[in-house]
Formats: structure tokens, C-alpha cells, sequence
């Protein structure tokens, strides 16, 4: 079927009370881990690029595999910008054919973050294509974008209701206590705060950073307004470590495929695991 919207997906989940998983992708056999294993669990899902994997692959590559993937797969299939930050770049996206951009402009003040979300939707809702924007900042580093702990800030419930009145954003990315990259131990989630947000913001909320966050917890988040949960650095860490086994037991090989093969797989099992905890399975 043909890649659809990020929006689409996001309202059957807040409906259905479940979470789509947004999977980054790198190369050929992440996208390819991805879509199989949605087919695998028969759940809708969102191949996201951020502009690291843009700037490895190739905005063409990553959008024609994309698409071939999901043409050739029986769930739904979303293709996703991860963490734009030009509105330059969300339009480079759309003429590349991705269905879905994230506008994060939490770096600028309220008015200024307002006013660039704007822009793009009033450029990119009459396609039909989603928009997600960000409000409070992740920490961690991200790609491009680093954020101290110190310097990071959670979302704050009142901006967030301000926000939603002065835009027509589809979807909200919260900070409440994930970070990008590898955790260095278990981060707690600001529920209240989660709960304060969903009681002022209608539209579904998405959380950044969710590799490393104990199942519970995400469940949790689920239960109080999530739609759409970040997966990148979990999907990383099982891709190299069977890469790593395979050349550790015969460091000869020289075939690619004896390496990149098991790392689809590794990552298959990954990915599957994490659509079930979004609760996702059987909602194609």
C-alpha cells in the first residue's frame, strides 16, 4: 500500500488507547527490519529519518526504500523527518515524498517556536502530509542537536495548552524525563506532569528518547495520552552487537551480507518486541 500520514495512524491509536512505534532508520536493512517486523505483528508503523540518516544515505534513498517498503507491505507505513529544524529541511522532505515532518523548534522561545510550526503547516497541511512539533527540550544529543542536562527543560503544561490554541499542530513531542542516547541509568518519567499535559493538549502526544525506558514505563505513558513512541538507539545497539558476533567468531569474513544479515534480524526481534509493548499488534 502507499505511504500514509503520521496524523492517520496517530487517531486510531489515541482511540484505541495504544501507541504507534517510530522507528529510525539508517540504511537498507533497518527500513527493511522495520516493515517486516510490523508485518510480523500486524501493526501500523512510522519509518522516521533524523539528519544524521539523511546526511549517511541520502534523502533519495531513504525516501524511495521507504516507499518501496511500504508498497510492498500488508500494514499501514508512515515516513517520517525526525527532529527538522529548518523550515528549508521539512521542505526538502516533502519533495521527497515523506508523509509526516517534525518541526522541533523548542530550541527558540515560545512566540518564535509558534510562529515556524505555523509556517510549515500552513505549507504542508494542504498536501495532506502531518506535522509534529516540540515543546521543552530532550536532553541528550540527538544528531545535530545537544542539550546539557543541565540546560534541559521539561514541558511545561500551561505553554503546552498555549501552544495547541495558537497552532494546528497534528501531533506533540513532551519532555518529561527521557533523553536521546544511551541512559546511564534508569530514567524516571514525570508522570504528573504527562497527566497535567493530556488534561490541556487533545491531540496525541509523542515521546523522544524512549530507548532504555523500562516497558513499565512506557505503558504508563501509553495509558496517559502517548500515541507515538521514538525508538533509535535500542535499534543501534542490537544491529552492531550481532554485526560485532558475527566477525568476533570468523574475524575473516569479508561478505557482507554474513554481517548485515543477522543484524536485520537481531533488529527484527527488537522492533517486535517494542510494538507489542506499545500495544500496537493486531491494529493494522
Amino acid at each position: 500500500m502507499s505511504l500514509v500520514p503520521v496524523a492517520e495512524l496517530l487517531l486510531q491509536a489515541q482511540k484505541g488507547k495504544y501507541a504507534v512505534g517510530a522507528f529510525n532508520c539508517n540504511n537498507m536493512e533497518i527500513v527493511q527490519a522495520i516493515v517486516t517486523a510490523a508485518e510480523a505483528e500486524q501493526s501500523p508503523v512510522i519509518v522516521q529519518a533524523s539528519q544524521g540518516a539523511i546526511k549517511y544515505a541520502g534523502i533519495e534513498y531513504i525516501s524511495a526504500l521507504t516507499r518501496l517498503a511500504a508498497e510492498k507491505a500488508s500494514v499501514p507505513v508512515a515516513l517520517h523527518l525526525d527532529h527538522g529544524t529548518s523550515f528549508a529541511q521539512v521542505m526538502q522532505c516533502v519533495h521527497s515524498g515523506f508523509t509526516s515532518v517534525m518541526i522541533d523548534g523548542s530550541k527558540h522561545r515560545l512566540e518564535d517556536n509558534i510562529a515556524l510550526t505555523n509556517k510549515v503547516i500552513e505549507a504542508v497541511r494542504p498536501l495532506g502530509i502531518s506535522v509534529e512539533a516540540e515543546l521543552g527540550k530532550i536532553g541528550g544529543t540527538e544528531d545535530d542537536i545537544s542539550v546539557s542536562e543541565r540546560d534541559s527543560l521539561f514541558t511545561d503544561p500551561g505553554e503546552a495548552e498555549r501552544f495547541m490554541q495558537e497552532t494546528d499542530v497534528d501531533s506533540l513531542a513532551v519532555a518529561i524525563g527521557t533523553a536521546h542516547g544511551q541512559y546511564k541509568g534508569t530514567p524516571k518519567l514525570d508522570f504528573d506532569r504527562l497527566a497535567k499535559i493530556k488534561e490541556r493538549v487533545a491531540v496525541p502526544l509523542v515521546l523522544h528518547g524512549s530507548s532504555g525506558v523500562p516497558d513499565e514505563a512506557v505503558r504508563e505513558a501509553i495509558r496517559l495520552g502517548i500515541c507515538k513512541v521514538n525508538i533509535d538507539t535500542n535499534i543501534r545497539e542490537a544491529f552492531v552487537l550481532a554485526a560485532r558476533q558475527v566477525l568476533e567468531a570468523n574475524p575473516k569474513e569479508i561478505d557482507p551480507r554474513k554481517m548485515l544479515g543477522p543484524a536485520r534480524d537481531r533488529a527484527i526481534h527488537i522492533i517486535r518486541e517494542k510494538i507489542r509493548v506499545f500495544g500496537s499488534s493486531g491494529k493494522a
